[in-house]
């Protein structure tokens, strides 16, 4: 690009960010003065362990309580790799896809290709079929379709959500099968979270603007207090985007999107110790994929997930505090060709041609039972915390279509993964213990195979604050060692057929895969100190190394039908094969930060993970593991003005190139946000993001030969309206 167009674009950008400001100054300046205020919503006042506390004066988001918690912890009490997104957070980023919500999480990544709707979470290294538990309200999200990208996907709308739980690691094995990687747990907007505490009704409305893409966000929400012990909400979002630019401004065909969804939920209180909580969100989102450039396939997907979650908890009853959740999540995909396209058939390897208008569709049912209690008691001085449950996850997926479509490649199964757990964390002064035990089992079949397995898993933990002082009073060391099961997902068993286009070449289905076996060691620290530099001001820290073999790495390999007793069939026009396949293990290991310095004038935040990888065949060949992340570091800071009303600040995140990413490179991303509480009834929020313009790629979307490149400079500015009485 020449100097001078490169200018011109960089004026033009500048000159949308100027007037972009001045609309926020003006409406500013044209509000009337209002009483100091946070701009977060207000407390959750529900009863039971899954509400959202408000932390104590001094305190920051590391002490939030997890809803992912089974024992009640906050992120700086939990002897683990564990964070907290709040709704302010939230806020702040004007989130358009749930990678935007994740941002600067340490150990996390996420994988989303060019349609940007549908996302793949990535937790030290792993990710897809499973490996990472996505949670939606207590929902399990298992949707999955064999592509050339990320394999597992599911999307929720950031605007219904208000805080995002994640624990790193197999420790996270009480929260369900296969998360050998870790668990991310989207918690919905409840009514609580929106009525304040002399309101029995109350709406919003929003509208988002992007200048990158022409993006529009119109979102809506309305909330009722029917009575003091049942109140139920409702919030629909649609959002409208075109194709974004790139760092060089060229235009990345097939990231538009349409996407319309919802959300209702309804809290009832039927005693004063127990609370039910039914929900729905749903979906329907539409775009085109593309292929060299131009459109091959008309994209229609319809998600609905239905939960009921039951807890009672009653404080004169210190074994009583039980939870039981159902879930129920269906996605339905529907590929149309949009033009003639060249393919093989599946069973023949012939060529053929799919005709414009051939349809191939996807769906995918999950089925959810959650159950556990925890029992609080004493013995010798010793406070136990036992907790013990069980869950259990069906999988049925149906995929059909023409021959040649993409639908065939995802196979047609059922899969049906449970377990049971005991784990008892023990406190005594200076000395705290969590010892559990997990047992899993599953089953998968079709109409040829039927396989099943099962194991048992262990967790140790034991954590010590040795020091009494002032200074160090709130130092606390760790070590874990924790062991997670993952069975073989129906399509990483069953996958056969032919290539469909490029070069034909057979998938070899492998009923004899193995389940994996995490076993993760972890060293960490905890450090809590307030009034450090001014009363009321808080520092929290939080560290921690750790070192993952996964035995019996499961991922795909290319044989030759020349290598003896691969499996490969000879033949006339077999260049290869593919299969899915066991490693003797992955090896990965890496380090995570993640502090916050929080005062009346503002915060000051750092986090930063750096992650290594790679496999190692049984013959003892290493290689480097395509799904390792960047290494990152992110620094936040907000500086609060006009007695709170006013946040403004900025984020710089440094990307380290993966070793052995063949298209990935170094890369640095500097954003800015403004939040201005104008009145009680209205709120202004601006963000710019990559406002240098740098022209980046996810490592996770590249492959030997293609890159799909990121957003350039993106001005965003939304508006939020509020009425109740």
């Amino acid at each position: 690009m020449g100097l001078i167009s490169w200018e011109r674009r960089r004026r033009s950008a500048a000159n949308g960010a100027a007037a972009l400001l001045a609309s926020v100054a003006a409406i500013a300046l044209s509000a009337p003065s209002a009483q100091a205020q946070q701009a977060s919503a207000p407390t959750d006042q529900s009863k039971g362990t899954d509400q959202q506390k408000a932390p104590p004066g001094g305190a920051t988001l590391l002490d939030r309580i997890l809803v992912l918690s089974r024992t009640g912890e906050t992120a700086i009490q939990s002897l683990a790799s564990a964070s907290h997104v709040d709704q302010e957070q939230l806020d702040r980023r004007m989130a358009t896809t749930p990678n935007e919500m994740l941002f600067g999480v340490p150990g996390v990544a996420a994988q989303a290709d060019a349609r940007r709707v549908s996302t793949s979470i990535n937790i030290r290294g792993l990710q897809d079929f499973g490996r990472v538990a996505v949670i939606v309200d207590g929902a399990r999200q298992n949707f999955q379709r064999s592509d050339h990208g990320t394999q597992s996907t599911f999307y929720i709308d950031p605007e219904l959500v208000k805080s995002v739980d994640v624990i790193r690691g197999p420790v996270a094995n009480t929260y369900g099968s296969g998360a050998i990687g870790g668990v991310v747990f989207f918690d919905t907007k409840d009514a609580v979270d929106f009525l304040k505490p002399d309101e029995t009704w109350a709406g919003s409305v929003t509208g988002h603007y992007e200048s990158n893409g022409k993006g529009w966000t119109t979102s809506a929400t309305g909330a009722y207090r029917i009575n003091e012990n049942w109140d139920v909400l409702g919030n629909i979002v649609y959002r409208d985007y075109d194709n974004y630019k790139d760092g060089d401004g060229d235009t990345v065909n097939g990231t538009g999107f349409d996407v319309l969804s919802g959300l209702l939920k309804t809290t009832i209180r039927p005693t004063e110790n127990s609370e039910l909580k039914l929900g729905w969100v749903g979906s329907s989102d539409g775009w085109n994929e593309t292929s060299g450039g131009l459109p091959v396939n008309d994209v229609d997907l319809k998600s609905n997930t239905f939960t009921a979650r039951y807890n009672i908890t009653d404080e004169d009853k210190s074994w009583l505090d039980l939870h039981i959740n159902t879930s129920y999540n269906k996605t339905n995909l529907d590929l149309t060709s949009l033009a003639p396209q060249n393919r093989f058939d599946p069973v023949t390897g012939l060529p053929v041609v799919l005709p414009a208008g051939s349809l191939s569709t996807f769906d995918v049912g999950t089925t959810g039972i959650d159950i556990w209690n925890t029992s609080r008691f004493e013995t010798n001085g010793i406070a136990h915390e036992l907790t013990y449950g069980g869950d259990w996850v069906g999988d049925n997926v149906k995929t059909g279509g023409a021959a040649g479509g993409d639908s065939f490649y995802t196979p047609s199964g059922k899969r049906n993964v449970s377990g049971a757990y005991v784990q008892d964390k023990l406190t005594w002064d200076w000395l705290e213990v969590v010892a559990g035990l997990r047992y899993d089992s599953y089953s998968l079949k079709d109409d040829m195979h039927d396989i099943s397995g099962d194991r048992l898993s262990p967790r140790v933990t034991v954590g010590v604050s040795p020091f009494e002082s002032a200074g160090l009073a709130g130092l606390q060391f760790y070590g874990t060692y924790a062991e997670g099961y993952r069975s073989p997902s129906i399509t990483e068993t069953l996958i056969s057929g032919n290539h469909p286009a490029g070069v034909s070449f057979p998938f070899l289905p492998n009923p004899n895969l193995r389940p994996e076996t995490g076993k993760t060691t972890e060293f960490g620290v905890n450090y809590k100190q307030n009034d450090i530099f001014e009363p009321g001001d808080a520092l929290r820290l939080k560290a921690a190394y750790f070192n993952n073999d996964v035995d019996d790495y499961i991922d795909g390999v290319t044989l030759s039908p020349f290598a003896p007793g691969s499996g490969c069939p000879f033949g006339p026009g077999i260049p290869i094969c593919f299969q899915y396949q066991n490693f003797a293990k992955a090896k990965i290991n890496g380090f995570e930060l993640e502090g916050v310095y929080d005062a009346a004038w503002g915060y000051a935040g750092l986090s930063a993970s750096i992650t290594d990888g790679h496999t190692i065949s049984y013959k003892g060949v290493e290689a480097d593991l395509a799904t390792i992340p960047s290494s990152q570091v992110t620094a936040q800071l907000g500086l609060r003005f006009l007695e709170d009303k006013l946040t403004v600040g900025g984020e710089v995140q440094y990307n380290g190139k993966p070793k052995g990413n063949a298209v990935a490179t170094d890369y640095t991303l500097i954003n800015a946000f403004a939040s201005y509480q104008a009145t009680d009834n209205l709120k202004v929020d601006f963000r710019a993001d990559n406002l240098f313009d740098v022209k980046y790629a996810n490592p996770l979307n590249g492959s030997t030969t293609v890159a799909v490149y990121e957003p350039g400079i993106t001005l965003k500015l939304a508006a939020t309206m509020r009425f109740g009485g």
